[in-house]
Formats: C-alpha cells, sequence, structure tokens
C-alpha cells in the first residue's frame, strides 16, 4: 500500500506567553517566561505559589455566554486554538467532504476545574446533590473532540488520546497515521489543558514534583540547570491542521511543514520516574526515525520533553546522546518549557508548534534561566542556552514523555521533493 504524505496547513496556539501563534513566536525568541504568581486561587496555604497561566484570555471573544458555560475552560481552550488554526487554513469546510474530515484530540487530565468545582459545592452545601447539569460532560476528556466536531460539522474520526504528558503528541502521531493511511484527507489535532487547580498544585506538591522557588517564579524553570527543583505547572492550548498533501494542494493550502514520523514506546518501569538511562526515549526516538526514513544526522533540532526535573532531564539528555552520537555537533537541542512551563497533556501540541516555526523561520528557541548546566549531562549537547539562534531547520524532532512511561515523538520536516 502506498502511504499518503502529511501536511501541516494551519496552527493555533494560547499559551501562558501568548495568545494566537504569532505572539506565541516572538515570546519564544525573546525568550520570556510565562511563570508568576497564581491568580486562579489563594495559595497561602501551598507548596508552590505560582504556575504559568494562560494570561488576558476571556473566552467571550470566542464564544457567547450560554456556550461557555456549558463547558470546562480547557474545552474552551481548544475551541479557541481551532478556531485560529481553521481561520489560518483558510478552510471552507462547505467545500470539501466533511465526512473524511476528523477530530483527534488530547488532554491528560480533561475537566479537572469542573469536578473540583462541584465536589466543592456538595461538601460546602451539606452535601445536597444539587449538580450542574452539564457537570458529566465538563470533566469528560473526550467532549473536546466532540464540540470540535459539532462546531464546524465533521463526520470523520474522532476521539481523544490520554497519555498523560505525551497525550497530545499521540493525538498528533495518530491523526499523521489516519491521513497516511487514506481513513481520512484532514484531521484537527492538538491537545489542551486547565489544571492550575488547588488539586492539581496540591497534589503534584504532595509528590514533590513542583517547584518550590516562590521567590523567585520567573526563573524556577530551569532545564539542565544544577539547581533545577521541579517542573513549573502551565496551561493553554495549541491546534494543529493535519492534511493529506494533494487535498492541500488542490484546494490552494500554504504548507508549514511535513509531518514525517512517529514513535512510541514504553519504560516498563516507574509509575512516574523516567527509566534512569532513557530506555523508553530511545526507542520511541528510534523508532521515529525509523519510521521517517532518516538517520540521525537529518535531524537539526530537538525540542526536547526537560521539564527541570532532577531524574528527567538526565535521562533524556543521556538517551539523546546514545542515538544520535556523532551527529551531536550539528544538533541543536532546546527546552521550551523553561518559559512556557509544562502544559501536561497539551505540552506536545505547543511544541509541535514550536518545531514547525524552527523550520519556518530558521530559529532555534532558546533554554532560558540555565546558569550552571548539570554535571550529569553530556557536554558535548547544544543545549542553546540564553538566547534564540538562527540556523536552517529541515527536521525538527519533538519529544514527549508521560507517567506511566509513555513515550511519544513526532517528526517534522520541510516540505521534501
Amino acid at each position: 500500500m502506498q502511504l499518503k504524505r502529511v501536511v501541516v496547513t494551519g496552527m493555533g496556539a494560547l499559551t501562558p506567553i501568548g495568545n494566537n501563534v504569532e505572539e506565541y513566536r516572538q515570546a519564544l525568541l525573546e525568550g520570556v517566561s510565562g511563570a508568576a504568581p497564581i491568580t486562579k486561587f489563594d495559595t497561602t496555604l501551598f507548596k508552590t505559589k505560582f504556575a504559568c497561566e494562560v494570561k488576558g484570555y476571556d473566552p467571550l471573544n470566542f464564544m457567547d455566554k450560554k456556550e461557555a458555560r456549558k463547558m470546562d475552560t480547557f474545552c474552551q481552550y481548544a475551541l479557541t486554538t481551532t478556531e485560529e488554526a481553521v481561520r489560518d487554513a483558510q478552510v471552507d469546510f462547505e467545500k470539501i467532504n466533511t465526512n473524511k474530515v476528523g477530530v483527534i484530540w488530547s488532554s491528560g487530565i480533561g475537566g479537572i476545574w469542573s469536578f473540583q468545582d462541584e465536589i466543592i459545592n456538595y461538601a460546602e452545601t451539606g452535601k445536597n446533590p444539587r449538580f450542574n447539569p452539564f457537570f458529566i460532560t465538563k470533566i469528560l476528556a473526550d467532549m473536546s473532540a466532540g464540540l470540535i466536531s459539532i462546531k464546524y460539522g465533521l463526520r470523520g474520526v474522532n476521539f481523544i488520546t490520554v497519555s498523560a504528558c505525551a497525550s497530545s503528541t499521540n493525538a498528533i502521531i495518530d491523526a499523521y497515521n489516519y491521513i497516511r493511511l487514506g481513513k481520512a484527507n484532514m484531521i484537527i489535532t492538538g491537545g489542551s489543558e486547565a489544571s492550575v487547580t488547588e488539586a492539581s498544585v496540591g497534589g503534584f506538591n504532595a509528590m514533590k514534583a513542583l517547584s518550590t522557588r516562590n521567590e523567585d517564579p520567573q526563573t524556577a524553570s530551569r532545564p539542565f540547570d544544577q539547581e533545577r527543583d521541579g517542573f513549573v505547572l502551565g496551561e493553554g492550548s495549541a491546534t494543529l491542521i493535519l492534511e493529506e498533501l494533494e487535498h492541500a494542494r488542490k484546494r490552494g493550502a500554504k504548507i508549514y511543514a511535513e509531518v514525517v514520523g512517529g514513535g512510541n514506546a514504553a519504560d516498563a518501569y516507574h509509575m512516574t520516574a523516567t527509566h534512569p538511562e532513557g530506555l523508553g526515549a530511545y526507542l520511541a526516538m528510534q523508532d521515529a526515525l525509523e519510521d521517517a526514513g532518516l538517520s540521525p544526522d537529518a535531524v537539526d533540532y530537538i525540542n526536547a520533553h526537560a521539564t527541570s526535573t532532577p531524574l528527567g532531564d538526565v535521562s533524556e539528555m543521556h538517551a539523546i546522546a546514545k542515538l544520535f552520537g556523532e551527529s551531536l555537533s550539528k544538533i541543536s537541542v532546546s527546552a521550551t518549557k523553561s518559559m512556557t512551563g509544562h502544559l501536561l497533556g497539551a505540552a506536545g501540541a505547543i511544541e509541535a508548534v514550536a518545531s514547525i516555526l524552527a523550520i519556518q523561520h530558521g530559529m532555534i528557541p532558546p533554554t532560558i534561566n540555565t546558569r550552571q548546566v548539570d554535571e550529569a549531562i553530556p557536554a558535548k549537547l547544544d543545549l542553546t542556552i540564553g538566547r534564540a539562534v538562527e540556523k536552517e531547520v529541515n527536521v525538527a524532532m519533538s519529544n514527549t514523555f508521560g507517567f506511566g512511561g509513555h513515550n511519544a515523538i513526532a517528526i517534522f520536516s520541510k516540505l521534501r521533493d
């Protein structure tokens, strides 16, 4: 069977450092930190008092009040970035076969805001079971994909992927596979997360995963740094329009990049800790390269998962060093979570956008806040620290790993001949 080719024809983003793709791009290149004191709840009794929140966002700029009240914030985010991506791709759904247009979305946690609020209300009102009639639909993670399909009348494949912080990369890989197998002409894919809540912060604090650098939150996300002490929680969304190449050409779509490979593997090691030698990461990157038909020396840029945790950063860098070997000298590696924080299930989506922007504009976004690189990290890695670097990027790899030992890798390239 001759596999179809898959391209990216539209993008949308809502992040802690920019509320659309262009704002996000500029902030990445300027090395802007999205971390600040949490505004969504009182953090007095919490060990961590800061996060990377979305700023200046009003859902009523994108939907009416009645609609907004029916959905959790993560769904609002999903619809917002999808609207930008659809507009960017200049899709007229009345002129294409919407039976062959699908939605494969993702969220690691789903409607945790709504779940938390309803349970608190239940407890505070003397356990009076007067729940919101939209309670169940607001907390269901799959509702994001459903709402997108309903808004645009899309009757193709429709589901979400859940693999913790690898969720949206898995969504992108699944969308890529459905299109190249001929099961869809176009798929709206990506991920959204709105988990800056008491429950999330408290839960991550309990497992000692979050940074507690409350005195200087803007520098708290410091991947690879000797003094890193955990990740910074983020929120937001990103949408990619994936399309079969000839379908895109026939409608005259602009093409940002080609999706050329996807790889998956499991650590099979621990619920939350990465494999100490990065075995799952190594296998997933190797799988993605084989899928793309590329040798390691073809990669120009790696957007690392690099969450700023003591164990995770080291294991990933060792996996990269082992796989790429002598090719490391030509590969730029950077950790954009140093700016955005960790968007959990949406991380892969916003980092896929960052990777595609690097290809499109020939600029490597920096790793900020890293003052002294941990001696346990291989010295031969180019971590692009401090400032953006101009460089031609033909092939970019986006790495994501999730609790449970999930590893998902997506590879993008300039449109190949």
